[in-house]
């Protein structure tokens, strides 16, 4: 790695892997901003991918996997003791985004239209700091597996590792994954059982009416007008078919008919484009099923279709009981009990590590950053905060050492 003149994190934590993993943050936040001034989108992670394989390799891990699910990298870090045969999974997202960064600090996006915006150089630079700190110290009994994703950002580059055989070649007992939050000061720590995150489906509406003269509309059956009660209607769903005590989002956010330099032509179709989040599988049938009849029946209505495409990209996060328990032990081993948020409020967003939740046992943490002035995660002026590296790099590690302590002699 390249050392950077960088101050001691004014972060503090408790515990030998935070006291050990400070001695090298200058290191870890060199990584991290060169991360982030080279960003990459989802399965084109190949300079990412080489600097963590690098970096992987400097820090004395036992075995470095490439090419996992395209641009995905496996580190392996074998524990002093082996004898336990276990292993815990360690996950880092490590895309960019498709959008323009607007700040001006020298490691600001060297790449038009690409930009860390929402944290995954950090998360990177986060588990290359664990790796290098279990390497060094080795105090397990088992073996960590690092795991390095490509394209967290809508590609499912989750679900791209797991076809790629990522768990039949480490067949992890449990896989933990973290997530900076501007939502949350440094130094705590926030999780809850259950969902953490929701499912994100995207909901693609065809209407077909009967195009003709603006001027005649008693001719035609207006698509526009039918395009137009569908997003009222469908604002229904939610507020009259789903329970009080669960929770749905029904959003259209686009809507596609005519041509705006013809404005006396009524045209054939139109098409509406949204998403629905829901936290459970029951609510997200409930809601598909009565879109689908609703967008029908009110077509019907006018003399016009309507069909329905509901594609089901993200499932929900969600946490398991004695990971998330454990988990949010080891985290108040580092920062006490006043700073880690047990019943963290779920995201109406969505991520890809539900992917993994839904093979192994596990917990999704979210990690504070923000403060006064912090940007949300997608901002164009977004940057990570780099107080918070060690802090990160230690729950990783600790979630290791704790999960498989060594045996006593």
């Amino acid at each position: 790695m390249v050392t950077a003149a960088v101050a001691a994190p004014r972060l503090k934590a408790n515990g030998r892997a935070f006291a050990h993993i400070a001695q090298f943050h200058p290191e870890l936040t060199a990584l991290r901003r060169d991360l982030h001034a080279h960003p990459e989108l989802g399965f084109e992670e190949v300079y990412t991918a080489g600097r963590v394989r690098e970096a992987l390799r400097l820090c004395g891990v036992d075995e470095i996997h490439t090419g996992i699910g395209k641009t995905g990298v496996v580190g392996l870090v074998h524990g002093r003791g082996r004898g336990s045969g276990r292993m815990i999974g360690l996950r880092a997202d490590m895309d960019a985004l498709t959008m323009t960064e607007h700040n001006e600090f020298a490691w600001k996006s060297t790449r038009h239209g690409m930009m860390h915006g929402c944290g995954h150089d950090g998360h990177t630079a986060m588990l290359v700091g664990a790796a290098r700190y279990l390497a060094e110290t080795r105090n397990f009994d088992g073996t960590a597996v690092l795991i390095f994703q490509p394209g967290e950002e809508g590609l499912a580059g989750a679900r791209a590792m797991i076809e790629d055989g990522l768990f039949d070649r480490f067949p992890v007992e449990a896989v933990y994954g973290m997530h900076n939050w501007p939502g949350l000061r440094p130094g705590k720590i926030g999780l809850t059982p259950g969902p953490m995150m929701a499912a994100a489906d995207k909901v693609t509406i065809e209407v077909t009416g009967k195009g003709g003269h603006g001027a005649h509309a008693y001719l035609t059956i207006d698509p526009v007008l039918v395009a137009a009660h569908i997003i009222t209607g469908v604002q229904s769903i939610v507020s009259r078919n789903v329970r009080p005590l669960d929770s749905a989002v029904v959003s259209l956010c686009a809507l596609q008919a005519g041509d705006v330099h013809a404005m006396s032509v009524i045209p054939g179709k139109a098409t509406l484009v949204g998403t629905v989040r829901t936290f459970t599988p029951e609510v997200q049938e409930l809601v598909e099923r009565r879109l689908t009849e609703l967008c029908s029946a009110i077509a019907l209505g006018f003399g016009a279709t309507a069909t329905v495409n509901y594609e089901r990209i993200y499932p929900a996060t969600t946490n398991t009981l004695r990971e998330s328990m454990f988990a949010a032990g080891v985290a108040e081993s580092l920062v006490g009990a006043d700073h880690v948020v047990r019943d963290l409020d779920p995201s109406m967003g969505a991520e890809d590590f539900s992917f993994m939740l839904q093979v192994k046992p596990g917990a999704y943490m979210r990690i504070g950053q923000g403060g006064e002035g912090s940007c949300m995660l997608h901002n164009s002026r977004y940057d990570f905060n780099d107080d918070i590296l060690p802090l990160g790099s230690a729950l990783h590690a600790s979630l290791v050492e704790q999960a498989m302590p060594l045996q006593p002699a």
